[in-house]
């Protein structure tokens, strides 16, 4: 088992944090489609546009990626650094947000086109009502992350991915109501390891790449009535969707939502939730 995760089922043990996992969001379809980073198909990753996108394309969540200015303001980048997405340097948490705020993301496929790096407060602003949040928790308070989230009301419209123990032990002790995701443990590769596994720790999802999973394993979380939304985002992904529904899944983050929904429909798994 992974460190983080092992650390996590000792912490629980030690802390009385198991109990039962928080309820997820109301489904808005049968078959969640997660848009990874945002729809950026067309416009940069994290961006305030691709997550236009994704609500103008109908995705059920954007993944945003959570990290801290070093004046303490929330914002959306997923490297630690700005360098791979702006025309700047530096790591987020040494840059001020007036510093961050000069800089552009950049779009590599056309240098044109360029956006601010968004704020929190900016990306709630934009999804509320229209699009769950899957909030890759990078580096954050938990408190400020919360408090922002009940200022625009969206308490039930998000979901918390875990990157350490600490994360996990601050979001469950202060806000046992937010459905947590982990990844799959790297040592659970059979049904019975996952059942052990979901026995200890109070998830309400699971995370981590389609092939990390059989459909038993698929079969035995859902039981529990944990689904598993893997990853299987990549620029040849679409050769490997028949497979992912044929084994059982019916959530997947995607680097091309709409792509992704196109299929779904022509395939009749595409339907509103009742």
């Amino acid at each position: 088992m992974n460190k983080i995760i092992a650390s996590i089922l000792v912490s629980m043990s030690l802390s009385g944090l198991r109990g039962q996992p928080a309820p997820l969001p109301v489904p808005r379809h049968t078959f969640m489609v997660i848009a990874h980073r945002g729809d950026h198909t067309e416009a940069p990753e994290n961006t305030l546009a691709a997550y236009r996108n994704g609500i103008k394309n109908g995705v059920d969540y954007v993944e945003i990626d959570l990290r801290t200015t070093r004046d303490s303001v929330l914002v959306i980048m997923h490297d630690a650094t700005v360098d791979r997405m702006t025309n700047g340097h530096g790591k987020v948490s040494e840059l001020t947000y007036e510093q961050l705020r000069r800089l552009r993301v950049v779009d590599k496929r056309d240098s044109t086109v360029s956006c601010q790096v968004p704020s929190f407060e900016e990306v709630l602003q934009t999804c509320r009502d229209k699009v769950y949040i899957y909030l890759d928790f990078k580096d954050a308070s938990v408190q400020q992350s919360f408090d922002l989230i009940r200022k625009y009301g969206m308490e039930r419209q998000f979901i918390v991915y875990i990157n350490s123990e600490q994360q996990f032990v601050q979001w469950r002790t202060l806000f046992p109501q937010v459905p947590l995701m982990l990844s799959l443990p790297d040592e659970v590769k059979t049904t019975p390891q996952l059942q052990a596994f979901l026995s200890s720790a109070p998830v309400a999802l699971l995370d981590g790449d389609y092939s990390d999973y059989t459909p038993e394993m698929i079969k035995a979380a859902a039981s529990r009535g944990i689904p598993a939304w893997p990853d299987i985002q990549s620029a040849g992904e679409a050769a490997n969707w028949d497979r992912a529904i044929s084994m059982g899944f019916r959530g997947l983050q995607t680097d091309h939502p709409a792509l992704l929904i196109s299929y779904l429909k022509k395939r009749g798994l595409r339907h509103e939730a009742k």
